[in-house]
Protein backbone atom coordinates (compact mmCIF):
# COMPACT_ATOMS: atom_id res chain seq x y z
CA UNK A 1 0.00 0.00 0.00
CA UNK A 2 1.48 3.40 -1.03
CA UNK A 3 2.37 5.95 1.60
CA UNK A 4 -0.26 8.62 2.12
CA UNK A 5 -0.02 12.16 3.37
CA UNK A 6 -2.03 13.46 6.24
CA UNK A 7 -4.75 14.84 3.92
CA UNK A 8 -5.38 11.43 2.33
CA UNK A 9 -3.59 11.95 -1.01
CA UNK A 10 -0.79 9.63 -2.06
CA UNK A 11 2.76 10.94 -1.45
CA UNK A 12 4.61 12.20 -4.55
CA UNK A 13 8.30 11.17 -4.58
CA UNK A 14 9.18 13.89 -7.16
CA UNK A 15 7.71 16.80 -5.22
CA UNK A 16 11.06 17.57 -3.57
CA UNK A 17 12.77 17.57 -6.99
CA UNK A 18 10.17 19.97 -8.40
CA UNK A 19 10.76 22.32 -5.49
CA UNK A 20 14.54 22.20 -6.06
CA UNK A 21 14.00 22.78 -9.80
CA UNK A 22 11.77 25.80 -9.23
CA UNK A 23 14.24 27.30 -6.72
CA UNK A 24 17.12 26.73 -9.16
CA UNK A 25 15.25 28.35 -12.06
CA UNK A 26 14.31 31.35 -9.93
CA UNK A 27 17.87 31.93 -8.78
CA UNK A 28 19.31 31.42 -12.30
CA UNK A 29 16.79 33.84 -13.82
CA UNK A 30 17.80 36.51 -11.31
CA UNK A 31 21.49 35.96 -12.09
CA UNK A 32 20.87 36.07 -15.87
CA UNK A 33 18.75 39.22 -15.63
CA UNK A 34 21.52 40.95 -13.70
CA UNK A 35 24.13 39.76 -16.22
CA UNK A 36 22.15 40.80 -19.30
CA UNK A 37 21.37 44.24 -17.88
CA UNK A 38 25.05 45.02 -17.26
CA UNK A 39 27.18 47.41 -19.31
CA UNK A 40 29.81 44.71 -19.89
CA UNK A 41 27.25 42.40 -21.50
CA UNK A 42 26.06 45.20 -23.81
CA UNK A 43 29.63 45.95 -24.90
CA UNK A 44 30.48 42.27 -25.47
CA UNK A 45 27.24 41.69 -27.38
CA UNK A 46 27.86 44.77 -29.54
CA UNK A 47 31.42 43.67 -30.32
CA UNK A 48 30.24 40.20 -31.34
CA UNK A 49 27.48 41.62 -33.53
CA UNK A 50 29.88 44.09 -35.14
CA UNK A 51 32.35 41.30 -35.89
CA UNK A 52 29.64 39.09 -37.37
CA UNK A 53 28.40 41.90 -39.61
CA UNK A 54 31.95 42.72 -40.72
CA UNK A 55 32.62 39.09 -41.61
CA UNK A 56 29.33 38.64 -43.45
CA UNK A 57 29.58 41.86 -45.53
CA UNK A 58 31.52 40.31 -48.47
CA UNK A 59 29.10 37.39 -48.59
CA UNK A 60 26.11 39.70 -48.58
CA UNK A 61 27.61 41.76 -51.43
CA UNK A 62 28.31 38.64 -53.50
CA UNK A 63 24.82 37.32 -52.83
CA UNK A 64 23.28 40.66 -53.80
CA UNK A 65 25.20 40.78 -57.08
CA UNK A 66 24.27 37.21 -57.96
CA UNK A 67 20.62 37.93 -57.13
CA UNK A 68 20.59 40.97 -59.42
CA UNK A 69 22.12 38.90 -62.23
CA UNK A 70 19.57 36.11 -61.69
CA UNK A 71 16.70 38.60 -61.75
CA UNK A 72 18.04 40.12 -64.98
CA UNK A 73 18.24 36.66 -66.57
CA UNK A 74 14.62 36.01 -65.56
CA UNK A 75 13.52 39.48 -66.79
CA UNK A 76 12.35 40.43 -63.30
CA UNK A 77 12.84 43.84 -61.66
CA UNK A 78 15.31 44.29 -58.83
CA UNK A 79 14.66 46.08 -55.54
CA UNK A 80 16.42 49.20 -56.82
CA UNK A 81 14.24 49.23 -59.95
CA UNK A 82 11.09 48.91 -57.84
CA UNK A 83 12.24 51.76 -55.62
CA UNK A 84 13.01 53.91 -58.66
CA UNK A 85 9.58 53.25 -60.16
CA UNK A 86 7.86 53.98 -56.86
CA UNK A 87 9.69 57.29 -56.61
CA UNK A 88 8.78 58.21 -60.18
CA UNK A 89 5.11 57.35 -59.60
CA UNK A 90 5.06 59.40 -56.41
CA UNK A 91 6.57 62.34 -58.31
CA UNK A 92 3.94 61.99 -61.06
CA UNK A 93 1.16 61.81 -58.48
CA UNK A 94 2.39 65.00 -56.81
CA UNK A 95 2.52 66.78 -60.17
CA UNK A 96 -1.01 65.63 -61.03
CA UNK A 97 -2.25 66.86 -57.66
CA UNK A 98 -0.60 70.25 -58.31
CA UNK A 99 -2.16 70.42 -61.77
CA UNK A 100 -5.58 69.49 -60.35
CA UNK A 101 -5.32 72.26 -57.75
CA UNK A 102 -4.29 74.79 -60.41
CA UNK A 103 -7.13 73.69 -62.69
CA UNK A 104 -9.62 74.05 -59.85
CA UNK A 105 -8.31 77.57 -59.24
CA UNK A 106 -8.63 78.46 -62.94
CA UNK A 107 -12.22 77.19 -63.04
CA UNK A 108 -12.99 79.14 -59.89
CA UNK A 109 -11.54 82.35 -61.35
CA UNK A 110 -13.35 81.88 -64.67
CA UNK A 111 -16.69 81.24 -63.01
CA UNK A 112 -16.21 84.30 -60.78
CA UNK A 113 -15.55 86.59 -63.78
CA UNK A 114 -18.37 85.24 -65.98
CA UNK A 115 -21.76 86.93 -65.63
CA UNK A 116 -24.58 84.56 -64.71
CA UNK A 117 -26.49 83.16 -67.67
CA UNK A 118 -30.13 84.26 -67.81
CA UNK A 119 -32.53 82.64 -70.21
CA UNK A 120 -35.36 84.86 -71.34
CA UNK A 121 -36.74 82.70 -74.13
CA UNK A 122 -37.24 78.97 -73.96
CA UNK A 123 -34.69 77.02 -75.96
CA UNK A 124 -35.80 75.38 -79.15
CA UNK A 125 -36.53 71.72 -78.79
CA UNK A 126 -34.24 69.46 -80.78
CA UNK A 127 -36.13 66.98 -82.90
CA UNK A 128 -35.98 63.39 -81.76
CA UNK A 129 -34.40 60.89 -84.15
CA UNK A 130 -36.85 60.08 -86.88
CA UNK A 131 -38.85 63.32 -86.54
CA UNK A 132 -39.14 65.62 -89.51
CA UNK A 133 -36.80 68.58 -89.52
CA UNK A 134 -38.08 72.10 -89.92
CA UNK A 135 -37.31 74.02 -93.10
CA UNK A 136 -34.86 76.35 -91.31
CA UNK A 137 -32.78 73.46 -90.05
CA UNK A 138 -32.81 71.72 -93.39
CA UNK A 139 -31.80 74.84 -95.30
CA UNK A 140 -28.93 75.69 -92.93
CA UNK A 141 -27.51 72.20 -93.13
CA UNK A 142 -27.59 72.08 -96.93
CA UNK A 143 -25.86 75.38 -97.37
Amino acid sequence: MPAEKENGKPADPFEAFRGMRDAYLDSMSKVMIDAVNSEEYAEASGAMLNGALTLSAPFREAFGKSMVMALQQLSLPSRQEFASLAQRFANMEMRLDDMDAKLDRVVELLSANRPPVTRTAPEAKRPAPGEAKTTNEASTRKG
